[in-house]
């Protein structure tokens, strides 16, 4: 599954909308129901309304009633860089949070890939120590 998750979060971002920073990231995100919804980054030319590859995947998942996230596997690099070519991309501070809201920090896993073959996998509490949840509220 992990294979899988890296190799269609590489197929999204290939429908990344980039043409200012070029930076094209995609996000392949399974639920707990074994269903996966894919993101893609999208620019705008004002930039604040600019939505990452991690958001548009969750809003995705949660506009069709999914709540129950497990993992998600994020890709990214310059746009001309192909699979084993880009580095590890990291999800925003603003997208942890947003995964936090809809997942178990706990358990929630965050796949880093530069390749199919060559990944990390971290759990979204250690990309997210502090995050602020319901529970703080």
């Amino acid at each position: 599954m992990i294979q899988k998750l890296i190799r269609t979060a590489f197929e999204a971002r290939e429908k990344a909308y980039v043409p200012y920073s070029h930076f094209a990231v995609g996000a392949a995100l399974l639920t707990k129901e074994g269903r996966i919804y894919t993101g893609c980054n999208i620019e705008n030319a004002a930039y604040t309304p600019t939505n990452c590859a991690e958001r548009t995947a969750v809003f995705k998942a949660v506009s069709e009633g999914e709540r129950a996230l497990q993992t998600i596997a994020v890709v990214g690099g310059r746009e001309a860089e192909g699979e084993g070519e880009v580095d590890y991309c990291p999800p925003c501070g603003v997208c942890r949070q947003v995964l936090q809201e809809f997942c178990d920090p706990e358990t929630f896993e965050v796949i880093l890939a530069k390749s199919e073959t060559e990944y990390k996998i971290l759990k979204l509490k250690e990309l997210l120590p502090y995050g602020f949840g319901a529970e703080n509220l």
